[in-house]
């Protein structure tokens, strides 16, 4: 099985190339790939991995209302706060680290906005007052949506200060899956900035300017 992660590899914009566009048309990542089965969503890869190796209950209880919020969570997210996160990384860090370009101030300010309008929503709405998105143990949403908001981490933005009760369950989630394997599992995100894009094929800098300006607009 291989699985190919959702940030910068040792070889930059490998996911553009010829060799991964026949692995995934769509040209993202992560991709799951076995023998001659593909997944290319996380939600899907992180349910297929909990049903194959019939994990710990908790990462996906069969309690059909707490699947009921987990599900809720991991639809809504993708839109809501997974694109947001990436447009402010990109916005904040990528594009001015490839490119050399800085994105305007107003649309940095508009992005960091609907951001953290996205994050209230889901501390008001999903978290509440449980220690966790489906209750009282921590699940695939909350990985989700912890791997999620630590890209704005990675942009050298804390999402979490002056959000007490965000920070005490980004935490929870910290202390539950380990110290060590959620410093392991955001390595490469907080490391970003060392990124080293000589070697970024310049087919995928001219992609990356146009969306500048598409951005700035």
């Amino acid at each position: 099985m291989c699985i190919l992660e959702r940030f910068p590899s040792s070889s930059p914009g490998d996911h553009h190339s010829k060799e991964f566009e026949a692995i995934n048309m769509l040209k993202t990542v992560p991709v799951l790939k076995e023998g001659d089965f593909t997944l290319i969503e996380s939600v899907a890869i992180l349910l297929y991995l909990t049903r194959k190796y019939r994990t710990s209950i908790y990462w996906y209880p069969p309690d059909v209302q707490l699947r009921g919020l987990i599900d809720e969570y991991m639809a809504w997210q993708h839109d809501s706060i997974h694109l947001k996160m990436q447009k402010f990384l990109w916005s904040k860090l990528l594009i001015p680290l490839i490119t050399g370009q800085e994105m305007p101030k107003e649309k940095q300010d508009e992005l960091l906005g609907e951001v953290n309008v996205n994050v209230q929503l889901f501390t008001d709405h999903f978290l509440k007052d449980k220690p966790f998105i489906a209750g009282n143990i921590i699940s695939l949403a909350d990985l989700l949506a912890a791997m999620e908001m630590m890209q704005a981490v990675g942009a050298s933005y804390n999402i979490f200060m002056g959000k007490p009760k965000l920070n005490a369950w980004r935490q929870r989630v910290e202390d539950s899956v380990g110290a060590r394997l959620f410093e392991e599992a955001h390595a490469r995100l907080l490391n970003i900035k060392k990124w080293d894009t000589s070697f970024l094929d310049p087919s995928v800098k001219e992609k990356i300017v146009a969306m500048v300006k598409n951005m700035a607009k």
